[in-house]
């Protein structure tokens, strides 16, 4: 595993949920997203991070297989990837609320786990 990529990886994730955290700011529903362009331009740019946040994860997880399971079971990771491929191939089928309970819910543990990824390195 190259030390440097991974640290790249891992600091895209990082830079993605601060964004996403700067992004939600303001939107206190799912419903909130689809009130006006500008909130639904917000979540299209959210899913983006979380579709790219996804893809960095896939990749480490290609590159060393036990790696991110230092952290969180197989299961936990599944799912972010489960994620990227939901955004990318199935776009459509995504509900704001579920958008919003992953921004306000779900991207402290991630910000944690990916930190403690980092202490490894």
């Amino acid at each position: 595993m190259n030390k440097q990529t991974t640290l790249q990886l891992l600091d895209f994730i990082l830079q993605s949920i601060m964004i996403i955290k700067k992004r939600v700011d303001g939107i206190k529903c799912g419903d909130d997203f689809l009130k006006n362009d500008e909130n639904l331009t917000k979540m299209e740019a959210i899913l983006m991070r979380l579709q790219a946040s996804g893809e960095a994860l896939k990749n480490l997880d290609k590159r060393d297989r036990d790696f991110l399971l230092h952290v969180a079971d197989a299961s936990y990771w599944s799912e972010l990837i489960r994620l990227r491929d939901l955004v990318s191939h199935h776009y459509t089928d995504i509900q704001a609320d579920i958008v919003f309970d992953i921004c306000t819910e779900e991207l402290d543990e991630l910000e944690e786990k990916i930190l403690q990824l980092k202490e490894l390195l």
